[in-house]
């Protein structure tokens, strides 16, 4: 099971696991695999406080960061996150804020204690980004830093290959991976349409061989609806280097989802997800519920582009989080496909096992066939 990307980075099997849970990437890479702290949301010093976190707990093992900066997004250019967000506030039509303030109200959602504030502007753009970066480049155990919209900045990539690090970006076509290569990233991780979070509209058995082709030699990592050990046997068999994996993270042990959250996770079908522009400005695959329904009805505000639409939403994902017991017809819930599958709740390290010994099973049964060729 082990790549060359494995040996490049020291790890034992090649499950990368997106994860926003400081206790899920260490628990991850601890059990052989690598772990990818994702960063949005993060200020820089919180992010210098979780790494600080997992450095303690992972002893010489690797790990890595996953960062936000789209391609495209409102106010590029502006580098300055106060002005940047002064002028983003000002560009967001109020109806925007008080529909959102409305349907939180239907639902029955509390207000947060009186004088916390919400960070509207999170790790969506190159201004925020950029003290992100500074402080990962403090930290030798971050081994990779992966950006999950967009080709990273020229200067982005520079700065973080000088120091010895691989850069990686996320693409749903071959497209997009080609433009990756073509800037210098080190690997691509190609997302098929039934992951979750931001992604693209091609499926994973049709994306991952046409990224594999189009930028050879240059590894690349399958991700899009990944949850057992034949789909990792199907994208080693296809080219892949390894598997980007999310979803299946958000119900461990060791993830901090909230309960209410995780029940909602644990009882939805595969065919319960869908690509909305409703939370993030940018298509994002999450639970269908009254919050993704609501915008898309007539009549009613459509979705802002990214980063204006989250500034609208933050105080939304932020009480839905709160309160999930009273939200769980409008929280946010990025999660994939996968998400039929995932019915129990179990430690990393079982999950990580379990997709090996599947692995195996798979890469036996194809032997025997060949055997009896």
């Amino acid at each position: 099971m082990r790549t060359e990307l494995c040996e490049r980075l020291g790890i034992e099997f090649p499950i990368f696991a997106f994860t926003h849970c400081r206790d899920v990437a260490a628990a991850v890479s601890n059990a052989g695999g690598f772990g990818v702290l994702g960063a949005v949301g993060f200020t820089a010093e919180q992010l210098e406080v979780e790494m600080r976190w997992i450095d303690e707990r992972v002893g010489d093992r690797p790990y890595g960061v996953d960062i936000v900066i789209p391609g495209k997004y409102e106010g590029m250019g502006e580098i300055d996150p106060q002005k940047l967000e002064g002028m983003l506030r000002a560009a967001i039509p109020q109806g925007h804020r008080e529909f959102a303030a409305k349907l939180l109200a239907e639902h029955g959602v509390p207000d947060l204690p009186s004088g916390e504030k919400v960070r509207e502007l999170m790790g969506w753009t190159m201004a925020t980004a950029a003290p992100q970066i500074e402080a990962i480049l403090r930290h030798p155990k971050v081994r990779v830093v992966a950006n999950a919209l967009g080709t990273p900045p020229a200067e982005v990539i520079r700065q973080i290959q000088a120091s010895g690090r691989l850069v990686g970006a996320l693409a749903g076509s071959a497209g997009h991976a080609v433009h990756h290569k073509e800037a210098g990233v080190d690997f691509v991780i190609a997302q098929g349409t039934e992951g979750g979070g931001h992604t693209g509209e091609i499926g994973s058995m049709v994306l991952w061989p046409e990224v594999i082709e189009a930028v050879d030699p240059l590894p690349v990592l399958a991700a899009g609806g990944i949850g057992n050990g034949r789909q990792i046997a199907a994208a080693l068999a296809l080219g892949a280097q390894g598997v980007w994996t999310g979803s299946i993270w958000l119900t461990v042990e060791e993830a901090e989802t909230p309960p209410a959250q995780k029940e909602s996770l644990l009882r939805a079908s595969s065919g319960d997800t869908v690509r909305s522009r409703s939370y993030t400005g940018k298509p994002c695959r999450m639970l269908r519920n009254d919050w993704t329904e609501a915008w898309e009805k007539e009549g009613n505000p459509k979705p802002l582009g990214m980063p204006l639409q989250f500034m609208v939403t933050s105080d939304a994902v932020v009480r839905a989080s709160r309160y999930a017991s009273k939200a769980q017809a409008i929280a946010f819930n990025p999660v994939g496909q996968i998400v039929g599958r995932m019915k129990e709740v179990r430690p990393v390290r079982e999950v990580i096992y379990r997709l090996v010994e599947e692995y195996v099973e798979a890469v036996d049964r194809l032997e025997s066939l060949q055997a009896r060729a």
